[in-house]
């Protein structure tokens, strides 16, 4: 009988007495700030727009002209000062008020960091540039790739991405 009690609990051990369920980590205890004990609200966010509009221009054209406000943060290349916290919830403040219509020579000259006039002409690829264009492949890529994808007078933004928009936000209005 020794013998038989023994060999139940040997193999209750190498099999487990679970009952076939995996385990499971016990759960952890709530601190009242996660029970919702005593927690104050969370701050609401507000919904953030569609970065390109619903429509985009299908097939690219050839020829574009575009007007950007690049809104920069430091450490960029640019002589932009603000954090990259402040840059983004700026880029979308401008965004949502060139949607609105507001002027958008004025918002390039308010908030842009860009050095240049923030006009610009791009040639698409495998397109020999006109005048004083730009080749599209010469420029940031999230510019270049949002741009082409605009319908004229739409607007959309390019968001800050190390290798494809190092600059920071590129909020684009495409004119021609």
């Amino acid at each position: 009988m020794m013998r038989h009690a023994a060999i139940a609990l040997a193999a209750c051990l190498a099999l487990g007495c679970g009952g076939g369920a995996d385990p499971q980590p016990e759960p952890k205890p709530k601190s009242g700030a996660e029970s919702g004990v005593g927690a104050k609200p969370a701050p609401k966010e507000e919904p953030r727009p569609e970065l390109m509009p619903a429509k985009l221009a299908d097939p690219e054209p050839q020829h574009i002209l575009v007007a950007h406000v690049l809104v920069a943060f430091a450490g960029t290349g640019t002589k932009a000062t603000r954090n990259k916290e402040a840059a983004d919830k700026l880029a979308y403040q401008v965004l949502a008020r060139a949607r609105k219509g507001e002027d958008f020579n004025k918002l390039i000259k308010e908030f842009s960091d860009d050095e240049g006039e923030g006009v610009y002409g791009m040639a698409n690829h495998k397109v020999s540039p006109v005048g004083e264009e730009y080749e599209r492949r010469k420029m940031v890529p999230a510019f270049g790739d949002g741009g082409f994808k605009l319908d004229v007078g739409s607007v959309g933004m390019s968001v800050y991405d190390a290798q494809k928009s190092p600059f920071g936000w590129h909020i684009i209005k495409r004119l021609k």
